[in-house]
């Protein structure tokens, strides 16, 4: 009975990252000596136990053989007989497939440490093809290594699978759990580079994959493409180190301009709120968290008027703020500005330009909020449906004070 480290623990180790995580791959063991020797078993489809001290994972050494479609088709064989290298050999790149004794030896049979020296993402074997959550793992690997590039032979596995419908078995919550943890790395564009490199984003978020090839104009968008400045706006919210529902609201807020008829390119007037119909699209097909989901539509729908925030009057201010349930959740309102402070700062050449619009509507919101509406409504006993307009009013009075010493004079 031997015990290894192996995967994205060593891999960390070689790259002189901190190690999180630390998973063990268990050879020549049985899981009846597993249970005698105190460790406490958690694996549903194959052997695999908690250490009864560390409550680290071991798995016993084992291999698959597929029997289905989708990422959940498969089949596994844990034996006392299964080597380290027939264990190795399933693993997804090359990069997770060296181990580590207990002696500090790595075994490394399919030049792992090579690929790490080189940057390549590679596959160990044509079995990557049997599993299509291999491909979102490897996207969300670039985002994370952004330095690495996918080796030609990989990425040509991956445009096959996704021919053959392997990425169609998907189930959305998988997706999702892939998107965000890659949504959350250090630079989330790389994650769709690959995706759109091999076909994928195409299949698995078509509203997003219909962004490139569609220009903004140039004046707002030097960078053009509305794709890449998607891409940009999600960096940029990333270097902010923003939580997932701003970088996922940065991600949908322009989908309503791959759904611009072309005759109106560049301009795309009314984009807002196809954007907004389509991130709920993608939302329900994902089975996105309702924080992510709720803070991405009202941003897809209100970015634009959070850019005009010093063209519009007090009255029609406060509307925004009831619309976005501001008084009841003004966090999420200004959670709302940060992503779309995020769509402002996105452009090539736009990085360091200020962006008042959101300090100005957050010091708005706090104004109108300083009302007592519960004294208001007392004024107006027997006559409730007089509350609302007299509240609106009330708080737009202490928003058109705001407006009047805060508002930049037109230039």
């Amino acid at each position: 009975m031997k015990t290894y480290t192996v995967g994205g623990a060593v891999r960390d180790g070689l790259l002189g990252l901190p190690v999180k995580d630390r998973d063990h791959v268990v050879v020549g063991a049985t899981p009846q000596e597993m249970l005698e020797q105190g460790f406490r078993p958690v694996g549903k489809d194959f052997p695999v136990f908690l250490h009864p001290d560390t409550h680290e994972e071991y798995a016993l050494a084992r291999t698959e053989r597929k029997t289905a479609p989708g990422y959940k088709g498969f089949a596994f064989h844990a034996a006392p007989d299964v080597t380290l290298e027939d264990d190795l050999a399933r693993r997804d790149l090359t990069i997770n497939a060296i181990a580590q004794g207990e002696d500090g030896v790595l075994v490394d049979p399919y030049d792992g440490r090579g690929d790490i020296a080189r940057r390549v993402f590679r596959h160990v074997s044509d079995a990557f093809i049997e599993d299509p959550v291999r491909i979102l793992r490897l996207a969300r690997f670039a985002a994370r290594f952004a330095d690495f590039t996918v080796a030609p032979e990989t990425n040509a596995l991956m445009r096959r699978m996704v021919a053959d419908g392997e990425v169609d078995a998907l189930v959305p919550e998988r997706v999702w759990q892939e998107i965000a943890r890659g949504l959350m790395e250090q630079r989330p564009s790389r994650m769709f580079e690959v995706l759109r490199g091999c076909g994928a984003l195409a299949r698995i978020m078509p509203e997003l994959d219909a962004l490139w090839g569609v220009p903004q104009p140039e004046k707002w968008h030097p960078e053009i493409d509305t794709g890449v400045h998607v891409m940009l706006v999600i960096d940029w919210a990333a270097a902010q180190g923003y939580a997932l529902p701003i970088r996922f609201a940065a991600l949908m807020h322009d989908l309503g301009k791959g759904a611009t008829p072309p005759e109106m390119w560049p301009r795309h007037h009314g984009h807002e709120a196809r954007s907004a119909q389509l991130a709920e699209q993608v939302c329900a097909r994902l089975k996105v968290p309702g924080d992510c989901r709720d803070l991405a539509l009202m941003t897809a729908r209100e970015h634009g008027n959070v850019g005009r925030a010093f063209e519009m009057r007090a009255a029609t201010l406060v509307t925004l703020f009831s619309r976005c349930d501001a008084f009841r959740k003004p966090q999420r309102f200004i959670d709302m500005l940060r992503a779309s402070e995020c769509d402002h700062r996105g452009r090539t050449g736009f990085e360091d330009r200020p962006f008042p619009q959101a300090a100005y509507l957050e010091g708005a919101l706090k104004a109108a909020a300083g009302i007592d509406a519960g004294a208001i409504a007392g004024q107006h006993q027997g006559q409730p449906q007089k509350i609302p307009e007299a509240i609106h009013a009330a708080r737009s009075e202490k928003v058109q004070a705001f407006v009047d010493a805060n508002r930049p004079a037109a230039e």
